[in-house]
This record gives structure tokens, sequence and C-alpha cells, in this order.
């Protein structure tokens, strides 16, 4: 309750990890140990054990139909390719021919190719730790 969390949104399961106790079935060593059970707006869950619990955690919302915004990791300089920035997509889409603005700078640009993990994308959603081609931009421009 201190830290912001309603407990009954929050599965409590008591395991050992020592003897593998409640990690991915119902341990005899604990037979005070009834179950947890969670509500949340989605809906009630519940369970015995820690693989249960995992399981019935939702994936988090990801907030496409908002603005771009990408907090920049780096900018690297690649010969042959040009100025590739880097960063964690939070919000919107990032798409090869977009025009992006980078603030603070107010550099505007067009993106020409989207890559994660050295595999072109045909978009960044939120959540993708991506690098991105960037036309006529120099690396010091964004310092």
């Amino acid at each position: 309750k201190k830290i912001g969390y309603n407990p009954a949104a929050v599965a409590f399961v008591p395991i050992s990890g020592w003897n593998g106790d409640n990690m991915l079935e119902v341990s005899e060593k604990m037979p005070w140990f009834k179950g947890w059970a969670v509500e949340r707006k989605e809906g009630k869950a519940d369970g015995k054990c820690l693989i249960e619990a995992l399981d019935a955690i939702l994936p988090p919302s990801r907030p496409t139909d908002k603005a771009l915004r990408l907090p920049l990791q780096d900018v690297y300089k690649i010969g042959g390719i040009g100025t590739v920035p880097v960063g964690r997509v939070e919000t919107g889409l990032l798409k090869p021919g977009m025009v992006v603005v980078f603030a603070p700078a107010n550099i505007t640009t067009e993106v020409k190719s989207v890559e994660m993990h050295h595999e072109a994308l045909t978009e960044a959603v939120p959540g993708d730790n991506v690098g991105f081609n960037v036309k006529n931009v120099s690396v010091k421009e964004f310092r």
C-alpha cells in the first residue's frame, strides 16, 4: 500500500527456489498456503503456484495511436550507411520514409531505414529498441 500498489491486484506466492516448492506445481511442504487470487479491472485470476501467477500477468498496452516518442540512447556514424540514431520507441510508430523531428535541436529529416537486431523492420512499435538511418544529418548536429 505504501508504495502505490493495490494488494488485491498483486499475487503473493510463497516459494522456495532452492527446493523448487510452489514454483511449477503445488508443494506439500506448505499446507497452510491455500492459493493466491487477484482482482483487477480486467477480471479475476487465481492459482496456487508461481508459474500460474506469472501466466496471469497481463501484458502492457502499447500506445501506437499516440505521437512518436523515441528517446535517443546514442548516435553512430557507420561507414557506407551514414548517421544511425539508436533508442527505444516509447509511443507511436516509426517507419521508413517517415519525416521526423529531433528535439531540442529542431532537426527535421527523413528516416531511410529501421533496424532491430540487424534485421530490417517495416515498422517499429513501442518497446522496440531500434537503430534507424537518417538522411543528410551528421552526428555532430545531435550533440
